[in-house]
């Protein structure tokens, strides 16, 4: 027996050996510790970031039972990756114990730093981030926290990959909207989960190089596994607050795919300087699903294709819109179908004004796309300077709709 323990304690030795020389640390070993005060594994995590980015190498965020208590305002520095356990863990990780969520995870006790500010050739991977004081059934305490993660607003930030990360209580998830004259580029979002009382998971701004934000979902029970799903109130809230989940502008050719949303103003906004795909998407429970701008006619045009969009939540049922165009460019929409109707998680008016309004001299072609749950006399609203062509749509009546707007 003594000598299998060696054996294993020897090998144990061996890996962690291997680890160290494969730039792979511990935070526990840089002493980030589960017992330490938030601000001394700030301190700790923070002075690992410096040494290991001038050669480059993975923080490994070990699992640790409750996580680790965290002060915000660190930055992780060019070359470094914080690397966890996880996948999205979209309900939560669960104690066995008493309520919270457990692993590789931080528990952020700060309200007035950013947690994360990346700089270039930086990653996050397989980590969850808790905030416990955020409310979760009174709306009144909702607590404004600054983003969990941004880029850094000294410099210009290329080559992030966020991937597989999970937020609970958060207000605003991930903020890349650079202010002039800096720019992010190849910023990557994937796999990533949450339910942001602000209602922006996703925010991105003079991204002149293919941003991607791919198979993110935005959901009020992702903490249900630990006993702290949001309540009406909480989500009524979030509605109010007149934002978009994912909101992007300044971007060229944006790739934007299998994205989900629910209790929230927005769907998504494609600002006034953007072009790109949308594609399988569902906007669940949202005053506005889709909203899409244009500058010009000569790239502000978006291809957008194969999702659902419910659109039922608002003070006035004139104001909800599946599909709203402005401006100028164009949009082709192929296979997106709106089916609104009443849903008890949140206040809502059970149905939509329309299935789109198109304003300004924008140009649309629908194709395939199923209008159903809408309140006014026609599911399609034009201005005088648009162009609108219908192929093989259907009402709500089960009446096609084939429309082409005058010449």
């Amino acid at each position: 027996m003594r000598n299998k323990v060696v054996k294993l304690l020897l090998a144990l030795l061996v890996l962690a050996g291997q680890a160290k020389a494969q730039g792979w640390v511990s935070i526990q070993a840089v002493g980030v510790l589960p017992g330490n005060t938030a601000e001394e594994n700030r301190q700790c995590l923070q002075a690992a970031i410096d040494k290991m980015s001038p050669l480059g190498g993975v923080l490994y965020v070990e699992p640790a039972e409750g996580g680790y208590p965290m002060q915000g305002g660190i930055v992780l520095k060019r070359n470094v990756t914080l690397l966890g356990a996880h996948g999205p863990t979209g309900r939560g990780t669960a104690l066995p114990d008493r309520s919270g969520p457990t692993g590789s995870l931080f528990v952020i006790r700060d309200s007035e730093h950013p947690f994360l500010t990346v700089e270039s050739a930086t990653q996050v991977r397989g980590i969850q981030f808790y905030y416990p004081e955020q409310a979760w059934q009174d709306a009144s305490r909702i607590i404004a926290y600054p983003p969990t993660i941004r880029m850094s607003p000294e410099q210009n930030v290329q080559g992030v990959t966020l991937s597989c990360l999970t937020f609970y209580g958060e207000y605003v998830a991930m903020d890349f909207r650079a202010k002039a004259p800096r720019i992010c580029e190849q910023i990557l979002f994937e796999h990533c989960y949450g339910y942001p009382l602000s209602g922006q998971f996703i925010a991105i701004d003079r991204c002149y190089d293919v941003p991607r934000i791919l198979h993110c979902h935005v959901n009020p029970a992702n903490m249900r596994e630990f006993g702290r799903s949001f309540r009406r109130e909480v989500i009524d809230a979030v509605v109010r607050m007149k934002t978009f989940t994912y909101w992007i502008d300044h971007t060229d050719n944006a790739q934007l795919m299998d994205l989900f949303t629910f209790g929230v103003h927005g769907g998504i906004y494609l600002g006034n300087e953007t072009y790109g795909q949308l594609t399988n998407f569902n906007f669940d429970c949202v005053s506005v699903g889709i909203h899409k701008l244009g500058s010009q006619w000569k790239n502000r045009n978006w291809q957008i294709a194969q999702g659902s969009i419910i659109a039922n939540a608002g003070d006035r049922i004139e104001d909800i819109h599946p599909i709203l165009i402005e401006g100028k460019g164009h949009t082709s929409l192929t296979n997106v179908e709106c089916f609104s109707g009443d849903n008890p998680a949140l206040t809502n008016l059970g149905a939509s004004w329309d299935y789109i309004t198109v304003r300004d001299e924008a140009s649309v072609v629908l194709m395939g796309c199923r209008m159903q749950g809408y309140k006014a006399d026609t599911p399609i609203h034009i201005s005088k300077d648009a162009r609108l062509r219908a192929i093989g749509c259907i009402d709500r009546d089960n009446k096609l709709v084939e429309i082409k707007s005058e010449e």
